[in-house]
Formats: C-alpha cells, structure tokens, sequence
C-alpha cells in the first residue's frame, strides 16, 4: 500500500518553499510585506537563501500568506498522493441539521472540496452567508436542494450543479424528505 510519508528525511530550502506558496497565491513580495510587516527587501533576501528568518520572521510570512509555520517546511516538487479515510475526514457542524466534511488533504493550497450532508428541513443556516471571492462549484450527490444566491432560488435534484462566486450571498436549504448530499469545490480555498 503507498505511503504518503517520504521514504527519507528531506532538508527544505525554506526561501524557495516561500517564494513558492506566495506565487501560488500570485501574492507580490510588497503584498507580503505589508500584510507581516516585514521589509520587501527582508523577504527577498530571505527567498533567495542570502538572509535567514526568526521563528517569529516565520510565524508572520505565514500568517501574510495564509498557511502553518509547518506548511513552510514542506518539501517542494511533484506533490504526493494522500489519502483521506472516510472515518479520518474532518467533520463541521453547520447551520440546521447539517454536516460539512472537508474532502481535500490541508494544505492543498489551490482546491478545496467539501461534502455535506443536510437532514430533512436542514440548511446551511438561516441567513445567506459568504466567504472570500474563489469560484465555486455545487453538486448536488443525491437528494433534492434549494439554493439561494444573491436574491435568486434555484431548484437542484440529483446530478445537478450550479457554478458561481464565493462572494455572493447563498444558502442551501434541503428541499426533499431524505437526507441531501452536497458537495462544494472551492478555489481557491476561502472557506
């Protein structure tokens, strides 16, 4: 069976694994420096392997580009394939008689998908919410739902998806008497 450990210890060339997370969020090294208060010049030399960073340099260049202090120490190159287990799957409660399960291994930085589960008369709450601005996908898996998004109602039944921006107002709510199954893909990741 593969294993998604790496097979022998592998030293990580943070400056590159930085440059790299903050291109993959098409972040500048200005945008970086402002959100960690942290010069421009700090960080490229920090990127380029000719200045060391602090722990707390560290903690504030991930907090600017969104991931764990860990995440930095990732090694880079060709991503390997990991497994989330049904029963391993991180759980969210939400909104009423719902459940979110995040399908996506942390930290994909470009996907995230999530599956839930809305009991008869369930919803994702009772107000539209939203978050960020990535384009989203839903699909419906089984059961029947209503979507309301940005004023409007669509009625989605099994198979059935709607794309649209994370930015506009939406709710979910199960329109059918069995449990309804949805999954969300979001990118970039914003929930």
């Amino acid at each position: 069976m593969p294993s998604s450990a790496p097979d022998v210890a592998t030293e990580v060339d943070v400056g590159e694994r930085l440059r790299e997370l903050r291109r993959r969020r098409r972040a500048t090294l200005r945008t970086v420096a402002e959100r960690s208060g942290l010069s421009e010049s700090f960080l490229s030399q920090v990127e380029r392997g000719r200045s060391n960073a602090s722990i707390a340099s560290l903690r504030r260049i991930a907090d600017a580009l969104g991931v764990s202090v860990a995440d930095l120490f990732e090694p880079t190159g060709p991503p390997r394939p990991r497994v989330v287990r049904r029963d391993d799957r991180p759980t969210l409660t939400f909104g009423v008689l719902g459940r979110k399960h995040l399908l996506t291994p942390k930290p994909l930085q470009n996907l995230e998908v999530f599956v839930g589960e809305l009991d008869p008369g369930g919803s994702t709450g009772a107000e539209p919410y939203t978050h960020g601005d990535s384009e989203e996908l839903c699909v419906v898996l089984s059961g029947s739902v209503e979507l309301e998004l940005d004023g409007e109602t669509y009625e989605l039944e099994e198979g059935d998806s709607i794309d649209y921006r994370s930015s506009m107002p939406h709710r979910i709510s199960n329109a059918g008497d069995g449990v309804a199954e949805v999954m969300w893909i979001i990118s970039p990741p914003s929930y």
